[in-house]
């Protein structure tokens, strides 16, 4: 029995009304817009409402997942959530979406595996369909960052954004889909992007919340090295196992944490700018969050074609990275 095929059947994303620029932060704290763009690229983010939590954008955005896949939520099998920031430390983002979207009969659990969240869980979902065990899977990536960032660090405070992109895995023509997956991590790197306090190893106390420990901390040096380094390299390994090469790539949706970083990858894999979506200059880095945004956009924008060979790429918190081949199974047409 040969296994079926699993593509995206339909995609969503959802970012918070709010909008910080550049110049507003320039007047939190000891920055500039020129600063902030020449080191990464960014210009603006979006930021969760204070009645706002993760499950809520994840809400929005698996709601127009669902509505684009044609699918009611009593169809979904399972619903994945990669996420740093729950509402919670449990219930899961997962089972809080499930109660909301209706989805009686879906498994849910959360996945922690940083900005490479997504990747990972389409990996995970994916093989519950080709298994035969699920039908219809709801992937979701969602960060409300702006909860977990010091404001007075302008190192980190800088970076991040909040969002949601979700997407409805399934059965696609044969050929199509998900032809390859390429996950790793790093433990050995997991203290260069953390945050230190609330669990098991320090909770919550007076000190650790003087002491900003429940914020993201980020040794950006060796971060951007691993980011530069592994990039590439899983990119091509997912490339490799589908078959293929660099220059069967059509279109590369990067995880969007820096720009200097994108280049350095597209550098590697030898592409032009047309064939790299950038959405990194309106949103930050939303984390888990960050690729499912680009992906819709893209889409939106009339970037993906049937047939076409769209590589995701991601990296983040653990260290983790982590890589998708897809060949796109579906004529869209430009949304935006």
């Amino acid at each position: 029995m040969t296994k079926p095929a699993v593509g995206f059947l339909g995609m969503g994303y959802y970012v918070p009304e709010k909008v910080l620029t550049n110049f507003d932060l320039e007047k939190m704290v000891d920055t500039s817009d020129q600063w902030i763009v020449e080191r990464t690229g960014i210009r603006e983010r979006h930021i969760a409402a204070p009645d706002q939590a993760t499950s809520d954008l994840a809400f929005i955005a698996a709601q127009r997942a669902l509505e684009d896949a044609g699918i009611t939520a009593d169809q979904l099998d399972l619903i994945v959530v990669g996420t740093e920031s729950p509402d919670m430390k449990f219930p899961s983002v997962a089972c809080i979406l499930q109660n909301k979207l209706g989805a009686s009969h879906a498994a849910a659990f959360d996945l922690a595996a940083g900005c490479s969240g997504f990747v990972y869980a389409c990996g995970i979902a994916s093989q519950t369909i080709a298994s035969g065990m699920y039908k219809h899977v709801l992937v979701v990536g969602a960060e409300t960052l702006s909860r977990i960032l010091n404001w007075q660090d302008r190192n980190t405070c800088i970076l991040f954004g909040d969002g949601a992109g979700a997407a409805v895995l399934g059965p696609v023509e044969e050929g199509y889909g998900i032809l390859s997956v390429d996950l790793g991590a790093n433990g050995a790197g997991g203290q260069y992007l953390t945050m230190p306090a609330g669990g098991s190893r320090k909770p919550a106390s007076e000190e650790t919340v003087a002491n900003h420990e429940h914020c993201i901390h980020m040794v950006g040096k060796e971060v951007f090295k691993f980011a530069v380094k592994v990039m590439g390299h899983s990119a091509l390994a997912a490339l490799e196992k589908a078959g293929m090469g660099k220059e069967d790539i059509d279109l590369l949706i990067p995880h969007q944490a820096n720009q200097r970083i994108i280049d350095s990858a597209a550098k590697r894999l030898k592409l032009s700018t047309d064939k790299i979506f950038v959405n990194l200059e309106k949103y930050a880095n939303t984390s888990a969050a960050s690729i499912p945004i680009a992906l819709c956009q893209a889409r939106d924008a009339g970037r993906i074609h049937k047939g076409e060979n769209v590589v995701m790429v991601g990296f983040g918190a653990g260290l983790t990275y982590g890589s998708l081949v897809v060949k796109w199974q579906k004529d869209e047409e430009a949304r935006a």
